[in-house]
């Protein structure tokens, strides 16, 4: 099957075979947590695998139905045939989106960000719709969610919030929302009733390993400061300094975490975060220079309005990149989100994204 070529099936299922092999030496579960990430690499592998073995094993099928109703001349055959044709070709179109996801940390875990714009009450309202939105599509994806830090606004909603998206490719999903995102409605915090816009940035980056060697932060180039975690966590959490912080004094870069009890665990979650922010900005750098010296000039999705959505005079989603339209406002709030992935996707794949990712 030529797909098998395109997609290096051959290397992937030795790769599979040899991390299987690897989980029956002796001493592999002396470090739990170790073999467990390992654990979840084969399960990653092998859901990408076995979708392909599964339809090569169809094939192979209808190969020997195809020659039992050409001998046999059986109309029923056909038809069974045609339908089982018919159904391998559904299979075949959706496992050809794999050939979407070619950045290097497309398989990885993501970290979203939200910051509410300009505009008060309305945009931080609007900042904790789009985090909800996310998280009910991490939700239906089967991804874990995980909020670790936020900062409430002042009458509702929040001013920003950082999330974990724990899932074999959420960062490749997820890096079609970055931008901003424009909401027009009647607002519920004007007594007149009167029609608002109101606009909030996300961000994702793809979540790196903290033993990644590429990326080095010696303990000299951090501050770390603790205090008290603010929202809901019970008392511990308002009455212990369990929340930490940590600033990155080369490049000022600031991360924190707070959902979780122990500052032990805040801190290693805020190192993680940390790690994924010098990574991505490294890589950002890397790209911005390989650009110049091509003589490009690559717009910067973050800071560009990527899409709208219109609660009134009428109801309406557009992506102003790809132009997909959906009148289905409601459903994308909670977090029907594919069809606007699928199509940035595509588009990306489409102005050749992956050779140049290639030549970093």
């Amino acid at each position: 099957m030529k797909w098998g070529i395109v997609f290096d099936l051959a290397s992937r299922r030795h790769m599979l075979a040899a991390m299987h092999q690897k989980t029956e030496h002796d001493g592999f579960w002396d470090d739990p947590d170790a073999a467990q990430e390992h654990m979840k690499k084969i399960s990653n592998l092998q859901r990408f695998v076995q979708p392909w073995d599964e339809l090569d094993t169809t094939l192979q099928d209808l190969r020997v139905l195809a020659d039992l109703a050409i001998e046999e001349d059986e109309t029923e055959l056909e038809e069974e045939l045609d339908a089982e044709l018919k159904a391998a070709v559904k299979t075949l179109d959706e496992l050809k989106l794999e050939l979407l996801f070619g950045d290097a940390y497309d398989d990885n875990s993501a970290i979203l960000s939200v910051n509410a714009g300009a505009g008060g009450t309305e945009a931080c309202d609007w900042a904790a719709m789009l985090l909800r939105m996310y998280q009910r599509f991490a939700e239906a994806e089967g991804y874990e969610f995980t909020v670790v830090s936020s900062v409430d606004g002042d009458a509702a909603g929040i001013r920003n919030a950082t999330a974990t998206v724990h899932g074999f490719r959420a960062y490749g999903r997820l890096r079609a929302e970055v931008g901003v995102h424009r909401l027009v409605r009647l607002s519920p915090f004007d007594s007149a009733k009167r029609r608002h816009t109101s606009f909030a940035s996300v961000d994702v980056i793809p979540e790196i390993e903290q033993d990644d060697d590429t990326i080095e932060v010696p303990p000299a180039d951090l501050r770390i400061d603790t205090y008290h975690a603010s929202g809901a966590g019970g008392q511990h959490v308002n009455k212990t300094d369990s929340a930490v912080r940590i600033t990155h004094l080369p490049t000022g870069i600031v991360v924190q975490c707070q959902n979780e009890r122990s500052q032990h665990a805040n801190r290693r979650t805020a190192m993680q975060l940390l790690i994924s922010q010098l990574h991505e900005q490294e890589r950002r750098e890397r790209e911005e220079e390989l650009a110049a010296l091509r003589g490009e000039r690559k717009d910067i999705d973050f800071g560009s309005q990527i899409r709208s959505y219109v609660l009134q005079p009428y109801t309406m989603v557009k992506d102003h990149r790809t132009n997909v339209e959906v009148a289905q406002v409601h459903a994308v709030l909670d977090g029907d989100l594919d069809e606007f992935i699928t199509a940035y996707l595509q588009m990306k794949a489409a102005e050749g994204e992956y050779d140049e990712g290639e030549e970093n």
